[in-house]
């Protein structure tokens, strides 16, 4: 297998995960660039048969030395969380403005998580990896994985709560909490097209 057929695939998950991660997207595109350089340089002694998993670690660790070396405050953050946005037909003006508000909200919130929320929150609900793959991407135990993930979805309907609780004027524009649970709801950002 060549590194195009192995790696090239999972371009827009290195991209997804280096964005969430860095909160920027110039430097989550440096990111990805250096992870790529990183895997093609070691991708002879790949001997695995999850690519994916192999480049996403690359880029975990590529974030992390980013941050670190940009001074980040982002490893020692605080959290907060919202909203969802439907996948039904053609909603009413109205509807389309409270699914954009609800997806602001879940994506800033997301945001807010501590990083090592926040990856986890990424990697399961966004990239759909398994708690095997997230444990090997992240280098960490599968009990920490599912504890992580656990913690930061008790974060994500704390802030849900605190966000409806502010709007309780208009019933309509309260957060469901259960749909927290899928994020698969909330569109993933394509930031490379702005």
């Amino acid at each position: 297998m060549t590194f195009e057929e192995a790696v090239l695939p999972h371009l827009d998950a290195a991209y997804n995960l280096a964005r969430w991660l860095t909160r920027n997207d110039a430097d989550a595109q440096d990111v990805v660039q250096d992870a790529y350089l990183r895997a093609l340089r070691f991708f002879g002694g790949f001997r695995g048969s999850d690519a994916r998993a192999w480049l996403l670690t690359i880029v975990r660790n590529t974030c992390y030395t980013f941050l670190k070396r940009s001074k980040s405050r982002e490893l020692i953050s605080d959290f907060a969380e919202a909203a969802y946005a439907r996948e039904s037909g053609e909603p009413d003006p109205e509807m389309v403005q409270l699914m954009k508000a609800q997806t602001q909200l879940v994506t800033e919130a997301i945001e807010k998580l501590p990083i090592e929320f926040r990856e986890v929150v990424v990697l399961r609900e966004l990239e759909e990896l398994s708690y095997k793959e997230i444990a090997e991407v992240t280098g960490i135990p599968i009990g920490t994985v599912m504890s992580r993930l656990a913690r930061a979805r008790k974060r994500l309907v704390a802030s849900l709560k605190g966000n409806s609780a502010g709007k309780s004027q208009r019933k309509s524009s309260k957060v469901d909490l259960v749909q927290v649970w899928d994020l698969k709801l909330i569109p993933t950002p394509d930031y490379r097209n702005k």
